[in-house]
């Protein structure tokens, strides 16, 4: 019976996939795959032999169609990412939709995120938050962020290393250096750290000691 898994896997310790992940890697027909020399580091950790295809950002409009006809044909599929859940923040939404849409049953199972565990180990209200993802990185970056001001839900946001002291800066100049927020990175791996405070203290932090690894960080909405 064709279907397609959602299938989180691990953001960083092995151990954190579930038995029921396991177990639908395994019986699936294919694994489509962001990196599929990531995913088969996991893959041949926990012995499983299923083919694999990649499927990343840059060919996922492209593949879509023959995916689907793979699906109709009653193929069973499941869908990974480098680390997660698919689709958040990685490419899973188009084919997911395409399914939707064609009347494919999909099924996502439950598992790893970076965002929730950062969000609730933050000490930053988590009954009511919006999650943003990566910001801009050009175009549309000022007007976001000043929509972002006036937002009193906790935010989520994630970004790489190599950005996180710019985009500190900017939530000093548009929410305010007093702002709280928490910047968790590597998180389940071997040197997480969580470190929380101001946005003044904390871009003070990182800009003597440069950040390594993937990061989340959780901003305190406007009171």
């Amino acid at each position: 019976m064709s279907k397609l898994y959602l299938v989180p896997t691990p953001i960083g310790n092995l151990k954190d996939i579930t038995l029921r992940a396991l177990e639908v890697l395994k019986s699936v027909d294919l694994i489509l795959a962001e990196d599929t020399r990531t995913s088969g580091k996991l893959l041949k950790h926990y012995e499983i032999g299923t083919p694999m295809q990649s499927h990343h950002m840059h060919n996922e409009h492209k593949t879509v169609d023959t995916l689907i006809s793979k699906l109709k044909s009653g193929n069973t599929i499941a869908l990974i990412s480098d680390a997660g859940t698919p689709a958040i923040s990685d490419p899973g939404f188009l084919l997911t939709r395409a399914c939707v849409e064609q009347q494919i049953d999909v099924e996502c199972l439950p598992g790893a995120t970076a965002f929730v565990p950062a969000l609730v180990n933050s000490g930053l209200p988590c009954d009511k938050f919006v999650f943003e993802g990566f910001l801009p990185v050009k175009k549309g970056r000022q007007t976001r962020l000043q929509l972002l001001a006036e937002e009193t839900r906790t935010m989520v946001f994630y970004e790489s290393p190599h950005k996180l002291i710019k985009t500190l800066a900017n939530f000093c100049e548009y929410f305010g250096e007093e702002r709280q927020l928490s910047v968790s990175r590597e998180l389940t791996k071997l040197y997480e750290e969580t470190v929380r405070g101001t946005a003044k203290q904390v871009l003070d932090y990182y800009t003597n000691k440069p950040p390594k690894g993937e990061i989340v960080i959780i901003v305190a909405g406007r009171t």
